[in-house]
């Protein structure tokens, strides 16, 4: 089973550990993985990548890296039969969280090689035709994943400190939501529209969503003050989040999300500018995706001999 390794070096675990790249070099060579391993460049250059592997007839593209890297690969993969496999190295991991992937780089590495794995077929979602994997957003949401990207020391930490001080200086937002049985027009501080339950680091902003149901979850949170606003951060943790009387949650396949004016909005914590009007609909099953074999995610289908690589791993 030819494979491809991308290797994003400025991923949050991967920009503290710049030796993990030899790691899995020599993971590659003493296994005898019949595999290549690519360094990314700069932003696009994996979904480049990934498309040049899946055309060469690559079985599974390996993403190393975080969520954001994970939405590159992706992107070069989505309706093709290429699978994609994550060794998860981001600062929040929130679509490996999910999977319920290993956090172990030995484990997630055997994962990414087909050992006790299976191929899930999952949704994907697009925003304005941005493809998403895990969830995308507008609102403080967006403007705190644009001031989180350019901090040098990310993880759980950094994400706090971003918030808060977006928080400080944002104005609520008025949106109109259709879509999901509804047709709400709010004010807001964010609007995020979930594949998973995720949003990383075991923030679960839609609990009990799905990656396999064929539908997305929005979440709006109204605009509301800063002790309203702290009493709704343990419940991200909790799962609980959607029950607050401060939170609107539809379900559907399609939503349309119409605010004042252009501004920033986030696609798996890659923050673009976008249009007024944000058009978000769910590609059902359209990734293949290595996932361990007692998932129950995405219709798992064990790998077939034929595809498994012939290790003898400790």
């Amino acid at each position: 089973m030819k494979s491809c390794f991308i290797f994003n070096p400025h991923s949050g675990a991967n920009r503290r550990r710049p030796e993990f790249a030899g790691y899995i070099r020599d993971f590659i060579r003493t296994r005898g993985v019949d595999a290549d391993f690519a360094i990314t460049d700069g932003p696009g250059h994996a979904t480049q990548m990934a498309a040049l592997a899946a055309r060469a007839g690559c079985a599974v593209v390996v993403a190393v890296g975080g969520d954001g890297t994970v939405n590159e690969v992706a992107q070069g993969l989505i309706g093709t039969p290429t699978a994609l496999a994550l060794v998860p190295c981001g600062s929040g991991n929130g679509l490996a969280l999910h999977l319920g992937l290993p956090r172990s780089p030995l484990d997630a590495l055997r994962l990414a090689t087909g050992v006790g794995a299976s191929v899930a077929t999952i949704d994907t979602g697009t925003a304005n035709g941005r493809p998403f994997v895990n969830a995308m957003g507008l609102g403080l949401d967006a403007v705190v994943g644009e001031r989180f990207n350019r901090l040098t020391r990310r993880g759980l930490p950094g994400y706090t400190r971003a918030a808060w001080a977006a928080f400080r200086s944002f104005q609520p937002t008025r949106v109109r939501i259709t879509g999901g049985g509804g047709d709400e027009t709010l004010d807001v501080l964010l609007v995020a529209v979930a594949n998973s339950d995720q949003y990383g680091n075991h923030a679960r902003i839609a609990p009990g969503a799905r990656v396999d149901d064929g539908q997305l979850d929005l979440v709006a949170i109204r605009a509301v003050g800063i002790a309203a606003a702290a009493l709704l951060v343990p419940r991200l943790f909790l799962g609980n989040l959607d029950r607050s009387r401060h939170v609107v949650r539809l379900t559907g396949p399609q939503f349309v999300i119409e605010r004042p004016a252009p501004a920033v909005l986030h696609t798996d914590g890659e923050t673009h500018f976008a249009a007024g009007r944000v058009q978000v609909a769910v590609k059902p099953r359209s990734l293949r995706l290595l996932v361990p074999a007692a998932s129950r995610v995405g219709a798992v289908k064990p790998l077939p001999d034929s595809a498994r690589f012939a290790l003898q791993l400790p």
